[in-house]
């Protein structure tokens, strides 16, 4: 019985300060995120892309938007959580169709309904692109 209380004595004597260490946790400022900068982007693999973007978005990235993202850099809109994802004046994002059918496959899964709205009020995925730049990028991302 002895040890018993005594065992619980040290458990209680340690408390406050794992209490303490649990406090200072939570009030402690979060560690501010990583951010990316996106320009001049012409794509390339959309696997490729898709699982660096993947990778990143694992991580907490944020990703700024900071001029011309296109074809399989647009995969990052699957990935980046909307409200981590900031557009400067020069942001632009060019759409298409890719080369293989599963690649576009997974460029259109990528996309939520509005931007898929978007993009077919503009023509639908072609081989061309079609560019959504500012004012249009600011009705769906915010401004950096």
């Amino acid at each position: 019985m002895k040890s018993f209380l005594a065992g619980t004595v040290r458990a209680w004597a340690k408390a406050p300060k794992v209490l303490a260490l649990a406090m200072l946790s939570i009030l402690a400022p979060p560690a501010s995120a990583e951010t990316i900068d996106v320009s001049d982007n012409h794509g390339g693999s959309v696997a490729e892309y898709s699982a660096h973007w993947s990778e990143l978005a694992q991580r907490g990235v944020n990703v700024r938007i900071v001029g011309p993202c296109q074809s399989a850099c647009t995969v990052l809109l699957g990935h980046i959580p909307r409200g981590r994802i900031c557009v400067t004046p020069d942001a632009s994002f060019g759409f298409h169709l890719a080369h293989l059918s599963s690649a576009t496959a997974t460029l259109e899964n990528a996309y939520s309904s509005d931007i898929k709205g978007w993009i077919n009020q503009h023509g639908g995925l072609t081989h061309d692109f079609i560019w959504m730049r500012a004012p249009d990028t600011y009705r769906y991302f915010h401004k950096c």
